[in-house]
């Protein structure tokens, strides 16, 4: 017995690696691959990925000409590629975007202000040039305002925005430590489904009804999270996470160059469309 314990004493892996040093090799070859995916954002404070999708989105929320919708997309699509994003992970995380703005344009594309020559009409409904002119460009629109609301933050934690936010910011301490105890609840939703399915399903409840079965389910759903939702504040509070006082931050955020540079690109990205349109006689603002 004592020598198949001396025997066993230096477990290794497969490729003769002891577990701590096969660890420390699997997690820096995550942190590469995470590297070479993303080789500019994970330098940057979150605070400042969304400031720079403010700065790139609102100059679009004035105009709806189709050319500033353009060219910011081009532009954005070619600084996510030059990021190491690719393009099956824009596929994947921007799917809801891609299926919105057709369905935006379709509406615009019917019921949008009637301009020019008519190509087809039905009751309400009318194809113009003008309304053809203002799908394309609302279907741009929506895809280049919502492009960089999702990209920008593929791989944030919300711990890292709740710092920035709280130490960069200066928002209130209370707003941010609610706001993020929430955020990590949302995930807990998709696994009290599945739980509540499976045990329904085992009582013998569960397979009559979809729409009854949906409607019963996301009634519980809403009680186990108002519960859920009750017991964590009232935690937090007892803990002194309510305090009005200054409160320390287990980890420093702070702003360097690397956010500087990207501040500047969503700049140069918003002066360039709105600029292109200028020149290229297109630009409509909303108002007009």
């Amino acid at each position: 017995m004592t020598g198949r314990v001396g025997r066993a004493e230096p477990v290794t892996t497969l490729v003769g690696r002891p577990p701590s040093v096969a660890a420390e090799a699997d997690a820096s070859e995550t942190d590469a691959s995470r590297g070479a995916r993303l080789r500019f954002l994970p330098r940057v404070n979150p605070v400042t990925r969304l400031a720079a999708a403010i700065l790139v989105t609102t100059p679009l929320l004035f105009t709806i000409d189709w050319l500033s919708a353009a060219i910011a997309l081009v532009l954005q699509l070619a600084l996510f590629l030059l990021a190491g994003v690719r393009p099956s992970t824009m596929l994947r995380r921007c799917w809801p975007i891609l299926v919105a703005a057709p369905l935006a344009g379709l509406s615009m594309l019917l019921y949008g202000r009637p301009a020019g020559t008519e190509h087809w009409s039905f009751w309400l409904a009318r194809i113009t040039d003008g309304s053809i002119e203002l799908a394309i460009a609302v279907t741009l629109r929506v895809l280049a305002i919502g492009l960089p609301a999702v990209l920008l933050f593929l791989d944030v934690d919300p711990t890292e925005l709740a710092d920035g936010l709280a130490q960069v910011w200066r928002l209130p301490s209370r707003f941010v430590l609610g706001a993020l105890a929430g955020a990590r609840l949302i995930g807990l939703f998709l696994d009290d489904w599945r739980a509540m399915g499976m045990s329904r399903r085992a009582r013998g409840i569960g397979d009559h009804g979809a729409l009854q079965r949906f409607a019963t389910m996301a009634f519980a759903l809403l009680v186990l999270a108002i519960r859920r939702g009750s017991k964590l504040a009232t935690a937090m509070e007892a803990r002194g996470f309510g305090a009005r006082a200054a409160r320390s931050w287990a980890r420093p955020s702070s702003i360097g160059g690397a956010d500087a540079v990207l501040l500047f690109i969503a700049l140069a990205v918003a002066a360039c469309a709105i600029g292109g349109a200028i020149l290229a006689g297109t630009f409509h603002p909303v108002w007009s």
